[in-house]
């Protein structure tokens, strides 16, 4: 049995306000998108109020070459990635030393060696540490990684585990693009990061829940919904506007099977931990699975505080869910969408107050 120990996260410096970012989008996009000031009403209905970025508007706005802003992400990674895991390992008795495995998640930057590599040298990590790094799953990264931790201390349970969720969106955004999906992503997508760990059968602490099942699903044909492309001057966001539409379709019976599995039905479900991607994808999970916006507030609150982080949002979530007391013999469900069409899911269960 896998269990969740402790959570830390960290955000880069740079704080705005959304009113802040839509004047900073104007700037961006003023005579080269049609309708512009019709669209920037999308700002109000995110129900986003603060994100936080890796590098001020005034360097957002000048043109920046694929190579400037994958170093900005080398650098202000390493820094937000260390700061989440001492912030993460100061409430346990655990020593980045004696962490056994590092399992890197990330999709807004490249790096050869990959980041946790830096990590490791930063945090003087053991030099026999073993690295899982994953790159490409985007918003469902979060729970990925923690699917891809519950195996490994299935099968050791006496190792340690570290999930590090690392994403700076916002130097993904790209005065060239004129799309309609690069300006939704720039009244979403914001900078974070998450640092989770993970022990096995030996842990059994006060509010620490254990990961009982995982399971993943991708759609046939449906790569074109979410994603990356590559440009000269960075990554080009790809979204779908029927994400919402396909969530009120597909989800619910993904969620069911993988329930039944354990002989569990939907209604048996007391929290909801999802990666809330934006105020509509929330909603139509809501809709899809028939539970009232309130079990979703978690979700909400760290939209409104944060934006949407990629892969590291989910996990802000879930540190806000483990902050309160839970009844013995609670279930949390844990979910999250990402590029393939995919969907990551994780059951949780409180076998103590």
């Amino acid at each position: 049995m896998a269990r969740i120990v402790a959570i830390g996260t960290a955000v880069p410096p740079y704080a705005y306000e959304q009113d802040e970012v839509r004047d900073f989008s104007r700037k961006i996009f003023a005579g080269s998108i049609p309708q512009l000031d019709r669209l920037l009403t999308i700002f109000d209905s995110t129900a986003i109020k603060c994100r936080h970025f890796s590098k001020p508007t005034d360097w957002l706005i000048e043109k920046r070459s694929f190579r400037e802003r994958n170093q900005a992400y080398l650098e202000i990674g390493c820094q937000i990635g260390e700061e989440a895991v001492r912030r993460c390992l100061t409430q346990t008795e655990i020593s980045p030393q004696q962490v056994d495995h590092l399992i890197f998640v990330s999709t807004t930057g490249l790096a050869t060696p990959s980041l946790d590599a830096y990590l490791i040298n930063r945090l003087q990590m053991s030099p026999h540490i073993k690295r899982t790094p994953i790159w490409g799953l985007g918003c469902a990264g979060g729970v990925a990684g923690l699917a891809r931790a519950f195996e490994y201390v299935k099968a050791f349970p006496e190792q340690t585990v570290l999930l590090v969720a690392l994403e700076l969106c916002g130097l993904t955004f790209r005065q060239s693009d004129h799309s309609k999906s690069n300006f939704v992503a720039t009244s979403l997508f914001s900078d974070g990061a998450a640092a989770v760990l993970i022990t096995g059968e030996k842990d059994k602490k006060k509010n620490h829940p254990s990961i009982l099942a995982t399971e993943s699903m991708i759609w046939p044909r449906s790569t074109d919904v979410m994603g990356w492309g590559v440009e000269d001057d960075g990554l080009k966001v790809i979204f779908s506007k029927d994400i919402p539409t396909i969530v009120k379709r597909e989800v619910r019976p993904v969620v069911d099977r993988f329930l039944q599995k354990k002989n569990l039905q939907l209604g048996q479900i007391d929290y909801f931990i999802s990666h809330p991607g934006g105020r509509k994808v929330l909603e139509a999970y809501q809709k899809a699975l028939e539970v009232p916006e309130e079990k979703f507030h978690h979700a909400y609150e760290v939209l409104r505080d944060y934006g949407n982080m990629s892969s590291a949002t989910v996990l802000f979530v879930l540190k806000k869910e483990l902050e309160k007391p839970h009844r013995k013999g609670s279930y949390g469900l844990m979910t999250a969408l990402g590029p393939g069409f995919s969907s990551e899911l994780a059951l949780l269960y409180w076998d103590q107050e």
